[in-house]
């Protein structure tokens, strides 16, 4: 019989994550809440500012409050993305003057 050495077909390189677990999964870890505030934080706000603020409160019809609740709502949207920005922006720094080795 003859000997029929193994070809490599695929010899794309594999990722070795193993040094960066702790890093993955603080990084999953800051996506996944902040995805939870930008769904919960803006619905939250618009029902509650409508209801309680803008009706309850100061007493303006249904069609002003929808307008000035959805306001409400577009801020909290942006305050989320602004507050994501800038920890992923100094989570990045982080990691990279952790990494950096003189």
């Amino acid at each position: 019989m003859e000997r029929l050495d193994k070809v490599v077909l695929n010899t794309a390189p594999v990722a070795d994550f193993r040094g960066n677990d702790g890093s993955l999964l603080t990084v999953l870890k800051t996506l996944l809440f902040f995805t939870f505030l930008m769904i919960t934080l803006p619905i939250g706000l618009y029902f509650g500012t409508k209801s309680y603020v803008f009706e309850g409160t100061l007493g303006m019809s249904n069609r002003d409050s929808y307008f000035y609740a959805a306001i409400v709502a577009v801020v909290a949207v942006h305050i989320v993305l602004a507050l994501f920005v800038y920890v992923a922006w100094n989570e990045g720094s982080r990691q990279w003057r952790d990494g950096k080795q003189d």
